[in-house]
């Protein structure tokens, strides 16, 4: 089994169909992919890595923008046997050179604008791709289910991002979410707001629609809120796929309505929580359906409302047909089943097959995570008696800011790192109902200092865009329990 050979021959797409259309402000077509081009673009990139002198599984570093370019890269990787580490161009250097030293990978791929780590490396810039793209044609390598396909950066309860490392059966393992989530035939249009370089792009704005054999559609312009409606509308998407803020953006600087968009069946949500009032006004201004689905870096979606699921506000929905999930209870350290309205650790069989590989060289982690057959989510959930869950927040601190998963402890190393910062705590707080911002509360060395605008520019100096607090309180002491620790709960309240 080789991924990138499920993604593209799965379906048996007629090579002229449409696998992708990169559209531009006003839902202008930029790119046009057909099957036959994606594929034989990806296998001449893969012999062109092979011919590199690279060896079989390792990693790649990716540090592009976004562009087509981007998911060609990525897809050839794995089609040669590699395995590549997507990365956000937004990533500092310091922090794109944390994961290079990480993860031991041994070239980069770069666009060259793209902020490039330090180090000693194959680099392969512009030039080097360009040469690939049009070099001989190779063949998919000859991989297992169990094979390293990729490998991706996520936030951990340390503060410092930790490598998840996934399968080649990783992509075929997504196959509950085809009805259980989207509805999807090959005659869909999918638009993804992401950009290409967000593992939920990647799987859900291209893996699956490939493996369905339908068309992929990611814009490339500005991102303003009042743009997605008429790109839904040009672009004759039938699913559109966002995180919950987008579509409350949308809804507030928009004049939507049940005629507008008239293609779009229905839209799908995950990322984020998504409130049961976003649910609401969206439904009763569109008069579409909004999926919802739950789910993690470490096994993509596995919890949803769909098509075949009817949706209950608040609730992501059920576990997808063929999905093994239960909720366990905290006290039983994951051995005991909690009952139907009881909160409790919600976990995945390990007999899933998109479920991680495992952490990379985190042997103690990836064991603290796989317990008597199950692997924990680090989510808190109940299920009521019609089978449908709902998300009690994390069992840990790590924030969501915008779909991404953020740990405070790392916001923390760096605003603390500031001279004028005696103290610092960082968590997530709801501005108003389904808006979260991230939070920091300092405890300056000089009681009078006050000035938000310099630690911005700090974080903005050494964290990427969606880690940086986007809000500052100063404080005199923090909170703490009796042993020494942060109460951020009583931040995230106010309670000081």
């Amino acid at each position: 089994m080789n991924l990138a050979r499920y993604c593209l021959t799965n379906a048996g797409a007629d090579p002229s169909a449409v696998a992708l259309e990169v559209v531009g402000a006003g839902g202008a077509l930029l790119e046009r992919w057909t099957f036959g081009e994606i594929e034989d673009a990806v296998l001449r990139i893969a012999a062109g890595l092979q011919a590199a002198g690279l060896r079989r599984f390792d990693r790649v570093l990716l540090r592009l923008g976004h562009s087509s370019d981007f998911p060609l890269l990525y897809f050839g990787a794995i089609a040669g046997g590699f395995v590549p580490i997507p990365t956000s161009e937004m990533l500092t250097a310091s922090e794109a050179g944390a994961i290079l030293v990480d993860s031991g990978a041994t070239a980069v791929i770069h666009d060259a604008k793209t902020v490039l780590p330090e180090g000693d490396l194959l680099s392969l810039g512009p030039d080097r791709i360009a040469a690939m793209k049009s070099g001989p044609r190779g063949d998919y390598a000859v991989t297992e289910a169990d094979d390293p396909a990729f490998l991706i950066y996520t936030s951990g309860t340390s503060g410092t991002p930790k490598g998840v490392l996934h399968a080649q059966r990783a992509a075929s393992g997504r196959y509950p979410m085809y009805q259980g989530w989207y509805g999807i035939s090959s005659d869909d249009r999918l638009l993804h707001a992401g950009a290409f370089n967000w593992t939920y792009t990647l799987g859900v704005g291209l893996m699956d629609p490939w493996a369905n054999g339908a068309t992929s559609i990611v814009y490339d312009g500005p991102r303003d809120a009042e743009v997605w409606p008429e790109l839904l509308d040009k672009s004759g998407a039938t699913l559109f796929a966002a995180v919950p803020s987008l579509y409350r953006r949308i809804l507030k600087y928009s004049d939507v309505s049940a005629s507008s968009f008239p293609e779009l069946r229905h839209g799908l949500t995950a990322g984020e929580a998504l409130p049961a009032d976003l649910h609401r006004t969206w439904t009763e201004r569109t008069g579409r359906p909004l999926y919802e689905a739950l789910g993690m870096s470490e096994i993509s979606t596995y919890i949803s409302s769909g098509p075949d699921v009817p949706t209950r506000p608040g609730s992501p929905g059920k576990p997808q047909a063929g999905r093994k999930v239960a909720i366990l209870t905290e006290a039983g350290a994951g051995e005991e089943f909690a009952a139907v309205g009881e909160a409790g650790l919600l976990a995945v069989h390990c007999s899933e097959p998109g479920l991680m590989i495992g952490y990379w060289n985190r042997p103690e982690e990836t064991e603290a995570v796989f317990r008597t057959g199950w692997f924990l989510t680090g989510d808190r959930a109940r299920q009521d008696e019609d089978g449908y869950f709902w998300y009690e927040g994390r069992a840990d601190d790590l924030m969501n800011a915008f779909g991404y998963r953020v740990a405070p402890e790392e916001v923390e190393r760096v605003v603390g790192a500031h001279r004028a910062v005696s103290e610092v705590a960082v968590t997530a707080v709801e501005m108003r109902a389904g808006v979260s911002l991230i939070t920091a509360f300092v405890v300056p060395v000089d009681p009078n200092f006050r000035d938000e605008t310099e630690l911005a520019q700090w974080a903005a100096e050494n964290l990427a865009e969606y880690k940086r607090p986007k809000a500052y309180r100063f404080l005199d002491t923090l909170p703490r329990t009796p042993s020494g620790k942060v109460r951020r709960k009583s931040l995230r309240l106010a309670e000081v």
